[in-house]
């Protein structure tokens, strides 16, 4: 297992308060067994259910622990950039709030990280719907398409990434988008990325807000708005 000297376990939420216990509760257990310098740091994404709040009281008196409140719904990859840019370790797990993905592959992302800057996740059991499933499917051959990558699932929900990425690749994705993006100029730049897969579990069968209308929009906006970048100019 690669030795790695100080992590940063990174999980927004928005509509995320039946899960935020438990997820604090498999983050704080992980770091316990890591026995390295860490940090969870959590971003309230204008939730509606007041989740950061609930996170606040239940992380009283643990230090290791910051939570960031913004006052109105941001989108996925702006509660994630911000978590990342208040993180202060050499390597970020970033991981979505609904526990639909366990804290504990973690384990297996340092396991096979060797000299990788960045561990994506790909799905090799799913949990959801059909239609989300086929949406997924196509999302990702398109995104084969237009980037030239390899990769199955460009977008799972967690990610274990140094630093130093974040450091020298301006993100500016804030809606689901974000994981592509991050891929992708990862990639462009010759970053060493691995994949592996990992099981999602049913915590959302009816679809989470990720495949909302509004967030296919941002996304399909925020994918072409990439491609012509990477084609026509220099990010």
């Amino acid at each position: 297992m690669k030795k790695i000297k100080s992590l940063s376990i990174v999980f927004p939420l928005y509509k995320d308060k039946k899960t935020v216990k438990l997820m604090i509760k498999r983050s704080v257990s992980v770091l316990k067994k890591l026995k390295i310098n860490s940090e969870i740091i959590i971003v309230d994404d204008g939730c509606p259910q007041k989740s950061g709040l609930l996170a606040k009281k239940i992380s009283t008196g643990k230090k290791n622990i910051k939570i960031f409140f913004h006052k109105k719904n941001l989108g996925y990859g702006a509660a994630i950039r911000r978590g990342i840019r208040e993180s202060s370790k050499d390597w970020v797990f970033a991981i979505d709030g609904d526990a639909e993905y366990r804290v504990s592959d973690l384990f297996k992302l340092i396991k096979i990280l060797n000299n990788n800057d960045l561990v994506i996740t790909f799905r090799k059991k799913r949990a959801h719907s059909t239609m989300r499933i086929i949406i997924s499917i196509v999302y990702n051959f398109i995104l084969r398409i237009l980037f030239k990558t390899k990769f199955k699932d460009i977008s799972t929900g967690q990610r274990l990434l140094n630093r130093k990425l974040t450091n020298k690749i301006k993100l500016s994705s804030s809606s689901p988008f974000f994981g592509a993006e991050l891929v992708i100029k990862s990639h462009y730049l010759g970053y060493k990325i691995k994949e592996f897969g990992v099981t999602e579990y049913p915590t959302r069968l009816i679809g989470g807000s990720s495949v909302s209308l509004k967030n296919i929009i941002l996304t399909i906006i925020e994918m072409l708005k990439l491609y012509y970048k990477l084609n026509f100019k220099r990010f």
